[in-house]
């Protein structure tokens, strides 16, 4: 569903009565009819948000280790997912037919949905830690969640974390204890008056040390990955409610963005990482 931008359950069941590949693919012979809706549904409950998790974490490390990944510039981000409900129209800040759902900010604006922070490799674009959190949720919160997940996966891969870069949501005492490594930018309410810091304007310029403005350039891979899951695998749509079934339609998206990766690789055609189009056809 995810690779193909199908938005319903109920299209999927159609879609397997009528699509010979799909059949063929969920192993569906010929005078079989296609999986009703209510099996998918139930499919997606008995997976669970910790199998699809590692499901990924082991696909991502096999990738760390073929390309021999030795030091990583892991970047974090949040980006907003809108929630399938109305606000609640005796408390504004919380959804209605979803209560687990926040208002929180999205861009200059604010809306109804939920968040999802991620950590990925700058270089490959994998994402190495993830999790799902109500909108309202400051990315602070959830930064040494992220931190120690991602250094576990590199463990794993037989990786070292070289940098940690993020924008200035993430700036704080206690995040640049945790990594001493980080590059985040310091906001213009931090240590006024203070020189040779990195400092990001309203208009996204930067100043301060140069090689810290290099890496913080990097910060755009997120920023790439983020538009990819939304516009490729529809992370951005969402007709599910409540944070577990938020989250695994988002571990979803981000499971199908490994799997291209995954393809590129095993077909030799390492250009085609990023267009999902190419493996649908």
């Amino acid at each position: 569903m995810r690779m193909k931008g199908i938005r319903s359950l109920r299209e999927m069941a159609r879609m397997l009565n009528v699509d010979s590949r799909l059949r063929r693919l969920c192993l569906i012979n010929q005078n079989e009819t296609g999986y009703p809706r209510t099996v998918l549904s139930r499919f997606t409950k008995r997976v669970g948000v910790e199998k699809l998790r590692s499901i990924i974490e082991e696909k991502v490390v096999s990738l760390l280790k073929q390309n021999r990944a030795g030091e990583v510039d892991a970047v974090l981000d949040a980006t907003f997912i809108k929630a399938w409900s109305i606000r609640h129209p005796l408390d504004g800040r919380k959804g209605y037919s979803d209560k687990e759902a926040k208002v929180g900010r999205t861009g200059r604006s604010y809306d109804l949905g939920y968040k999802l922070h991620l950590s990925i490799d700058h270089e490959r674009r994998l994402p190495l830690a993830s999790l799902v959190a109500p909108a309202n949720e400051n990315e602070k919160k959830h930064f040494h969640t992220l931190l120690e997940s991602t250094k576990n996966i590199l463990d794993q891969a037989g990786a070292r974390l070289r940098s940690i870069i993020a924008d200035s949501q993430y700036s704080s005492e206690k995040v640049r204890e945790a990594a001493p490594e980080a590059v985040i930018p310091y906001p213009a309410n931090q240590r006024r008056g203070a020189n040779n810091l990195l400092r990001v304007d309203r208009k996204f310029r930067t100043y301060g040390p140069e090689e810290q403005k290099k890496q913080y350039h990097k910060r755009s891979a997120v920023e790439a990955v983020n538009s990819f899951l939304k516009t490729q695998f529809s992370a951005a749509i969402n007709k599910v409610r409540g944070l577990k079934q938020v989250t695994t339609y988002a571990l979803y998206s981000l499971l199908s963005l490994v799997l291209t990766r995954e393809a590129a690789v095993k077909t030799g055609r390492p250009d085609k990482a990023v267009s999902p189009t190419y493996f649908n056809t």
